[in-house]
């Protein structure tokens, strides 16, 4: 004597193995696409939070730059001017630096304000042993920055 046949109902809402399958495929996808949003959030807020591309003084404007290639590399002053204004500084001037052969890459405070420098130096990967002072009137700019040899160090170079 054989079973009596499943009802209709029964067998519709018995799920069948190929649907079994695109919903755990489709879970792993959500799983992983929740993994790599996470991780992005935690490496936007906490490794590297965004940098401000203001002064320090509320209402005091965008950090105005000039940037010079002190490596003798072509576009690599062009690379880190598309670094920064992509985030927000304003670089204007590009411009070769007297020398060639600037081994490290510095950033220089024109107007006195060390946090502004820290800033730029920050933003690029410079470290801040490599900042330094050398004010000057006559520059209508905040910061310098000189491109050296270890540009491709350099966040920009990223």
């Amino acid at each position: 004597m054989s079973p009596p046949p499943a009802s209709p109902a029964r067998e519709r809402s018995r799920p069948t193995a190929r649907r079994t399958l695109a919903l755990n495929v489709a879970l792993v996808a959500l799983v992983l696409l929740v993994a790599l949003l996470g991780y992005a959030l935690v490496q936007r807020h906490l490794l590297q939070p965004p940098v401000e591309s203001g002064r320090a003084a509320p209402g005091a404007g965008v950090i105005q730059i000039d940037v010079l290639n002190g490596c003798g590399v072509a576009g690599a002053a062009q690379d880190v001017t598309a670094y920064l204004r992509a985030r927000g500084y304003d670089v204007v001037e590009i411009r070769n630096y007297k020398t060639f052969d600037l081994t490290e890459s510095l950033v220089i405070d024109r107007v006195g304000d060390t946090d502004t420098a820290e800033r730029v130096a920050y933003a690029l990967g410079v470290p801040k042993k490599n900042i330094i002072q050398q004010l000057n009137p006559d520059y209508y700019v905040d910061v310098t920055v000189v491109v050296g040899k270890d540009h491709r160090s350099l966040k920009s170079s990223r």
